[in-house]
């Protein structure tokens, strides 16, 4: 890589910014660290981060759909509401339409994913919640890894973000960019994009009589 001209980008250290609440009542952990999945659809993963800009901290959260890897979608928020990761996953809700009960969603304990308002959306709309374990990151390593990707390759690399604008063009940038072009180990250094394509032609493709 030095001969080549090239320099790796470096992962920052990990700001926490889940805020448990010790009294909400949590779901169980149905995932247990196993971020497989057999088809789309069948598991999400979701998170949030944040970003320094001149006008203070922006939030920006991902739904993951764990098959492909894939960002279903991502949100930017000034605060840190329970309304802001409820948009996310609305979003993604309307975007996949997933089939009742064969969904589970799973996020870290923070206050805004267990809240009663998000608990009964979740409920309404027929998936199932899973929760991390009190305070250990590795039960959400996967939405972690999405975040981490995305403060290393786009947030860490620019010097300044002036405001919440300019963070929400190159957030959309970098998840076309992401979804289209990244090529992911796990999936066999294919983009997500194509991991979920080859999955619906091999299943077309089996549809089909001999």
């Amino acid at each position: 890589m030095r001969k080549a001209g090239l320099r790796g980008v470096m992962r920052g250290k990990v700001v926490r910014t889940t805020v448990a609440d010790a009294k909400a009542p949590c779901p169980l952990d149905r995932v247990n660290r196993q971020f497989k999945a057999q088809r789309p659809n069948q598991l999400w993963v979701s998170d949030f981060t944040y970003v320094s800009t001149w006008q203070g901290f922006v939030y920006v959260a991902f739904v993951i759909e764990v098959f492909a890897r894939r960002i279903v979608v991502w949100r930017v928020s000034s605060s840190m509401r329970t309304d802001f990761v409820l948009d996310a996953s609305e979003q993604a809700l309307y975007a996949r339409q997933p089939k009742r009960n064969e969904l589970v969603h799973h996020s870290d304990r923070g206050s805004h994913y267990v809240s009663i308002k998000y608990s009964e959306r979740m409920a309404e709309a027929g998936i199932e919640p899973s929760v991390t374990s009190k305070g250990d990151s590795y039960d959400n390593a996967l939405a972690e890894t999405i975040n981490r990707l995305y403060k290393a390759e786009l947030i860490h690399r620019r010097a300044l973000w002036k405001t919440r604008e300019t963070v929400e063009l190159a957030a959309l940038e970098w998840v076309s960019w992401f979804n289209h072009h990244r090529l992911l180990e796990p999936l066999g250094y294919i983009p997500p994009a194509e991991a979920k394509a080859n999955y619906y032609e091999q299943l077309s493709s089996q549809a089909i009589p001999a």
